[in-house]
């Protein structure tokens, strides 16, 4: 049988280590993902997933990631119940994370933190879904100029190959 869930999302809340009676660290969070499709005339949505890390993952991700942070997560999905004080009974989906990785995102001096935050910060991502998107569709796109080194070359900037019998090993 087959349990494997990877999945990249941004970090909803505050971090908090904490540690078990017997000296073991966990963190628990969840993370905001974006889902691949958009309905026409509707705005994307997104999935907020329980995610635990346990021992050094823990110790990782509270000490590397905040709030905001873009992060990678490779784990299991686990299900468990459990009695709440007020004696209901309660049922949990979670992800194991087994890894956890940086996604490439640049570290803002501003708050320690990964990337820009935008879900959280000016609230024209995860958090507000009844406003519409700031971004403006009318500009024209941003061409980027290549380096001044590149070239695309020419047919004499390449070596002919030679045939397979005429090479040298």
């Amino acid at each position: 049988m087959l349990n494997r869930v990877i999945l990249m999302g941004r970090i909803t809340q505050e971090l908090e280590l904490k540690t078990t009676a017997s000296g073991i660290s966990v963190t628990s969070f969840s993370i905001a993902v974006d889902r691949n499709y958009v309905k026409q005339g509707e705005q994307r949505q997104t999935d907020f997933i329980n995610i635990v890390c346990w021992r050094q993952q823990a110790e990782f991700v509270c000490r590397y990631f905040g709030k905001g942070s873009m992060i990678a997560i490779e784990g299991q999905l686990q299900s468990r119940t459990y009695q709440a004080k007020d004696g209901t009974n309660r049922y949990v989906t979670e992800v194991v994370a087994d890894n956890v990785s940086f996604t490439g995102e640049r570290r803002d001096q501003n708050n320690n933190g990964y990337g820009n935050n935008n879900g959280y910060n000016n609230n024209n991502g995860y958090g507000n879904y009844n406003q519409a998107p700031q971004q403006s569709y009318n500009q024209a796109p941003v061409q980027q100029q290549q380096p001044a080194s590149y070239s695309n070359g020419t047919s004499s900037d390449f070596e002919e190959m030679p045939l397979d019998d005429d090479l040298p090993f």
